[in-house]
C-alpha cells in the first residue's frame, strides 16, 4: 500500500491542483511531480519563476503558494505496481470536500489528467454551500505524449488565468 503526501495549501489558495497518486519517483523523493520528464514544474517555472530553474523543492512550493496554487491528490492510499494510474487498485480517497471546507478561498479545482478527474467524480463530495469551477487538464506526466508541450502550457495557463504567449 502506498500513501499520498500531505496537501500543499494555505488560506490564500485559490486554485487546487489534484493528481491521482504520486508516482514511484515522486514517492521516493518525497516531492510532488519529481520525475525529471514530468513537465509540471517546467510549466510552473514559466508561469511563476520567469522560466528559471528552481533552487530547490521548498522554493517550488513557496512560489506556488505565493501565487494562490495548492496541490494534493484524490487518493490517500492505494495498491499500485509501477506509476501508471491504470494500475491503481484498492483506492482510498482523500477528503477533498473537508479540505475545501477548511480553505474557503479555493475557487477552482484543476485535475492533472483525466484519470484524476475520474477518481474525483467517483469518490468526492463537495461542500453544498459553494460551487467550484472544475477543470480537467492534460496530464503533465511523460506518459501523456499525445498533446504537445505548447498546447499543455496554453491550456494550463488558461485554467490558472495566466497570460501565456
Amino acid at each position: 500500500m502506498i500513501r499520498s503526501f500531505a496537501p500543499v495549501i494555505d488560506q490564500k489558495t485559490r486554485f487546487l491542483i489534484l493528481g491521482t497518486m504520486p508516482g514511484e519517483v515522486s514517492l521516493a523523493a518525497g516531492e510532488y511531480y519529481a520525475h525529471k520528464r514530468n513537465i509540471f514544474w517546467k510549466m510552473m517555472s514559466l508561469y511563476f519563476n520567469n522560466g528559471r530553474v528552481w533552487a530547490d523543492y521548498a522554493e517550488k512550493i513557496s512560489m506556488l503558494l505565493e501565487h494562490g496554487v495548492g496541490l494534493w491528490d484524490n487518493l490517500e492510499s492505494c495498491d499500485r505496481v509501477g506509476s501508471l494510474d491504470s494500475h491503481i487498485r484498492n483506492a482510498r480517497p482523500n477528503d477533498i470536500g473537508g479540505l475545501l471546507q477548511r480553505y474557503p478561498g479555493v475557487e477552482k479545482v484543476l485535475f492533472n489528467g483525466q484519470k484524476s478527474y475520474e477518481f474525483f467524480k467517483k469518490y468526492q463530495h463537495l461542500p453544498p454551500e459553494k460551487s467550484y469551477d472544475l477543470v480537467a487538464l492534460p496530464s503533465t506526466s511523460p506518459a501523456n505524449a499525445g498533446i504537445s508541450f505548447e498546447e499543455k502550457c496554453r491550456r494550463w495557463a488558461e485554467a490558472l488565468q495566466i497570460a501565456y504567449f
